[in-house]
């Protein structure tokens, strides 16, 4: 599978920089946006339409959680939670993650999240 339509969700300027450019480096994904707030990723996430969310879940106001449960549940995104806490673990898998990235994490982590999740796309 070529073209990964992916958007990222971080308030962390830094955190963003660093999927987008891992994002690059993969070469087989398309990065169709980004949001620093929940707020913000509800709206834009139902127009950029991906097919794989990157999403941190501790964020202010509207947190990572409360955008997956804001998604259009007709066609969401896959999704995996981009974050430095394990507690929200079971919960991120609730509304259906299908990964969970705990910070810091290294390229072959991210490398592996990406084969898995074109690994079951290509299956669908």
């Amino acid at each position: 599978m070529t073209g990964l339509r992916v958007f990222v969700v971080d308030d962390e300027e830094p955190a963003r920089r660093k999927l987008v450019r891992l994002l690059a480096d993969d070469g087989g994904c398309l990065l169709v946006g980004e949001a620093a707030s929940g707020e913000e990723a509800v709206h834009r996430i139902a127009a950029a339409r991906p097919d794989l969310l990157f999403l941190d879940v501790q964020m202010k106001r509207m947190n990572g959680l409360d955008v997956a449960r804001a998604l259009d549940p007709a066609s969401p995104p896959r999704i995996v939670f981009v974050t430095a806490y394990d507690e929200y673990a079971l919960e991120a898998f609730d509304v259906h993650a299908f990964d969970y990235l705990l910070k810091p994490f290294d390229r072959t982590r991210f490398a592996r999240v990406l084969a898995d999740i074109r690994r079951t796309m290509s299956q669908e």
